[in-house]
């Protein structure tokens, strides 16, 4: 039953011996992949999420689009002043930033706000969840001058009270997946289970394990997607991801929506790409310190673990919860329709006659890092919304979907 057995490298001690007690107690002595994600990541004392180690930026494991500079926040923010005119200015807009980092990106639209739109910056109310507390001891050092940020969790937002817009931006991929694999033409699930040290000098191995699956939800998901795995295309040996969290992370969005939009920013693919029969070893990457490798066995609670968005199960999961779809794009189009290309332009012509020549080079790199269609410039970007009203939905009524925003809008 072992599929593969695979070294320890620069792990956390206590948290691999924490994850074995968990196999050791569960039914077959055997995990989920998802549960062993899940533990690797967000353990409260031990899960990279949840260490004193940096994990996002140059020092870290892997830079975000918010690390490039104020630009990629500032632009956003002329998408969300927008959406709160498109909703005809409400006094109780709220964005609500689910997985903020270090606080940047916050940091960012809030300062362009007030300097830009003064009448949305004084009504406006930000609203953070963040499951690490480390992650949210640096969110409340850098927005601790800014009076309108306040920090929830999901408990603490009522249901159908939010006017404004969800937003997040590479919060999805982080989230538990399970894993799965083809054999004899059967969908079956990889486990994680370990085999114990004989004395104190060896280490802990987890290795994985394949069984029946775990839940009838993973067949449902692939209901949901209209992906068929028994179809001739798919070999034995094919495995890949299966996101349920996801599902369950859209479904609260959309209890705590009345009004408004969610704006989601994640590398990834529809589901026709995802689960390509090419694409025959799946999505799942580990990074550390700025390498990416496909081995979530060694550097357990040292490294991040990610899997790429189906974004098909996002819309469709989203329309059953009320959600409609405004738009789907790529970063760099999104980007550019919101004036990114604008700056790059401004940036050549102006910026260069007053700046030191690392600092316009530091600038304009940073520029085409955001629309660099091989790396953050290809990530997919989809707005869906709810409760709006009839005269709101006019720009949705255009001949091409994509008008209904600006970020939508051919640049």
């Amino acid at each position: 039953m072992t599929v593969q057995q695979l070294d320890m490298d620069d792990s956390n001690s206590e948290l691999c011996a924490l994850i074995c007690e968990r196999i050791a107690a569960s039914p077959q002595r055997r995990i989920t992949f998802a549960k062993y994600m899940d533990l690797a990541l967000y353990h409260p004392q031990h899960g990279y999420y949840n260490s004193d180690r940096p994990s996002i930026g140059k020092q870290g494991d892997f830079i975000t689009s918010s690390h490039w500079g104020a630009d990629f926040a500032e632009v956003l923010a002329d998408q969300f002043v927008e959406m709160w005119e498109l909703l005809d200015r409400p006094f109780n807009f709220a964005i609500v930033e689910m997985g903020a980092g270090r606080g940047n990106f916050a940091e960012n639209v809030l300062q362009y706000l007030q300097r830009q739109y003064p009448d949305l910056f004084q009504i406006l109310e930000y609203i953070i969840i963040e499951v690490s507390p480390v992650l949210q001891a640096e969110q409340r050092q850098v927005l601790a001058d800014i009076k309108c940020v306040k920090w929830c969790n999901w408990d603490e937002i009522i249901n159908n009270s939010i006017v404004g817009c969800f937003f997040s931006n590479e919060l999805v991929d982080a989230l538990p997946v399970h894993q799965f694999i083809l054999e004899q033409g059967q969908v079956r699930e990889i486990y994680v289970a370990a085999e114990i040290p004989k004395n104190e000098q060896e280490e802990i191995k987890f290795v994985e394990v394949v069984g029946e699956v775990s839940t009838p939800k993973i067949a449902e998901y692939f209901d949901l997607v209209s992906i068929d795995l028994s179809a001739s295309v798919y070999g034995d040996g094919y495995r890949s991801e299966v996101n349920l969290v996801a599902l369950d992370w859209m479904s609260t969005v959309a209890q705590k929506l009345q009004r408004g939009y969610l704006l989601t920013i994640d590398y990834g693919y529809p589901a026709h790409r995802y689960y390509n029969p090419r694409r025959s070893e799946g999505t799942l990457q580990c990074y550390y310190h700025h390498r990416y490798h496909n081995n979530p066995y060694i550097n357990v609670g040292r490294q991040d673990l990610t899997a790429h968005v189906n974004f098909t199960a996002l819309e469709r999961q989203g329309e059953l919860c009320g959600l409609d779809v405004v738009g789907f794009t790529q970063q760099a189009l999104f980007l550019m329709a919101l004036g990114l290309g604008d700056r790059l332009a401004s940036l050549s012509t102006n910026d260069a006659e007053v700046l030191d020549v690392a600092t316009f080079l530091r600038r304009r790199e940073a520029l085409h890092q955001l629309i660099d269609p091989m790396g953050l410039g290809g990530f997919g970007v989809l707005v869906q919304s709810k409760g709006l009203r009839e005269e709101e939905k006019v720009h949705e009524a255009k001949l091409s979907r994509r008008e209904s925003l600006k970020g939508f809008t051919v640049p």
